[in-house]
């Protein structure tokens, strides 16, 4: 399984999804609204080499919170977009969703958390980051994914291999301690994150990256996946452990058996 040439440029209709999300979360800003990226335009904005990271955006999508509800509606309409009702009801108010003329063409906002395979809470922590949630969440964020794909191996490779390791919240730093601290709290989280760790380190060799960099990828996920198995577990965490496999340990996500 080959994958994947560096890409070298990016269209102007990425560059654009990306100038509209940054000019939303300026206008929410000014109006004391928290909305931050996520997903693959939020990596992009920490790419430090954008060749490696390029690649396409289907839609972009935010986090904010629960309490602002009602003004992230308000913020999106006076912006001309149309919000999807239908999302809403369907996510039990989880997550909104919002268009201009073409429906395909959206932006997503999820509130206070991220439910996919697993549940990532943002509560709290949403003001680390000027455009993104922190760099820690955006990693974890695509390590948690159960069914992964070449763009989230790419996204993962990227964070890592452009973002120093520390041991804090602070901008552009990967918070390793902060990893830990959630996988060490969810067995089923903790599962995925290592299964998906050792996927990029398997799959680091098929992109056309120099040996340096494939060097330098490899130490920093190893010292994270380090990281996550030496923090003390919960007892929840351990009995869950004894469970293993048997059971259910991820939430089923639309479209995935």
């Amino acid at each position: 399984m080959i994958f994947i040439e560096r890409v070298s440029h990016i269209s102007d209709y990425e560059e654009t999804k990306m100038a509209e999300a940054k000019r939303i979360i300026d206008v929410a800003r000014e109006k004391g609204v928290i909305l931050k990226l996520i997903g693959g335009l939020a990596v992009r904005n920490h790419c430090v080499i954008t060749y490696f990271c390029e690649r396409e955006y289907l839609d972009i999508d935010f986090v904010g919170l629960a309490n602002q509800s009602n003004k992230i509606t308000y913020l999106f309409e006076e912006l001309g977009y149309m919000e999807n009702k239908n999302v809403w009801l369907a996510t039990a108010g989880n997550q909104k969703q919002f268009h201009k003329e073409n429906p395909e063409d959206h932006v997503d906002v999820f509130l206070d958390v991220l439910k996919m395979d697993h549940v990532i809470d943002f509560k709290g922590r949403l003001n680390i980051e000027d455009y993104t949630i922190s760099v820690s969440d955006l990693l974890l964020s695509k390590l948690q994914i159960f069914q992964i794909n070449e763009k989230d191996v790419r996204d993962i490779l990227t964070i890592v291999k452009d973002l120093p390791l520390g041991k804090e919240d602070k901008k552009g730093v990967i918070n390793v301690k902060y990893v830990a601290e959630v996988c060490s709290k969810d067995w089923g989280l903790y599962h995925d994150v290592v299964m998906n760790i050792n996927k990029c380190i398997k799959l680091i060799h098929y992109y056309n990256l120099t040996p340096e960099e494939v060097e330098k990828i490899k130490s920093k996920i190893s010292e994270i996946k380090e990281a996550i198995e030496k923090a003390p577990k919960t007892l929840r965490w351990k009995l869950r452990a004894k469970i293993g496999e048997r059971k259910a340990w991820r939430r089923t996500v639309e479209g995935q058996a």
